[in-house]
């Protein structure tokens, strides 16, 4: 197994760890974050609060260094513009979150728990994948990197 294979479950991990112990696998939790106009959780915004500090130490770091550690450069969008597919798919997104408290990450690492509703949803979550792969997605979008 690759340098890269093992930083990347490595990372993989450390990401569901922490999904995990701050609760963010709860989806009543995340529910209540998003109620703002009743029994309103804040503990969502401190997680992200807590995940830009490593973003931002990440971002310095990519700009010292001409390619990372396991891979010959790094693989970051040349496209930076707002489409119709951007706007469309954050609103689907948004729309899934809002109603039933996971996001994909979430959803994998609550998998862990051993909850229903996270196997449901991530069975629904590869089923919407694979219908997208074999009638919209035909087509597969050509990913341009800087």
């Amino acid at each position: 197994m690759s340098a890269r294979v093992v930083a990347s479950i490595i990372c993989g991990l450390i990401f569901g760890a922490g999904l995990v112990i701050s609760d963010m696998v709860n989806p009543a939790r995340v529910l209540a974050f998003l109620d703002v106009a009743g029994n309103w959780d804040p503990s969502l915004a401190f997680v992200m609060g807590g995940a830009l500090i490593p973003s931002a130490l990440a971002y310095i770091i990519r700009g010292r260094r001409s390619a990372p550690l396991f891979d010959s450069r790094f693989y970051v969008p040349a496209n930076a513009s707002i489409d119709w597919k951007l706007v469309a798919g954050a609103a689907l997104f948004g729309l899934g979150w809002g109603l039933v408290g996971l996001c994909p990450g979430p959803a994998i690492a609550a998998l862990s728990t051993g909850r229903w509703e996270a196997v449901l949803f991530v069975a629904a979550m590869l089923v919407g994948m694979s219908a997208y792969r074999f009638s919209l997605g035909r087509r597969l979008p050509n990913y341009n990197f800087r």
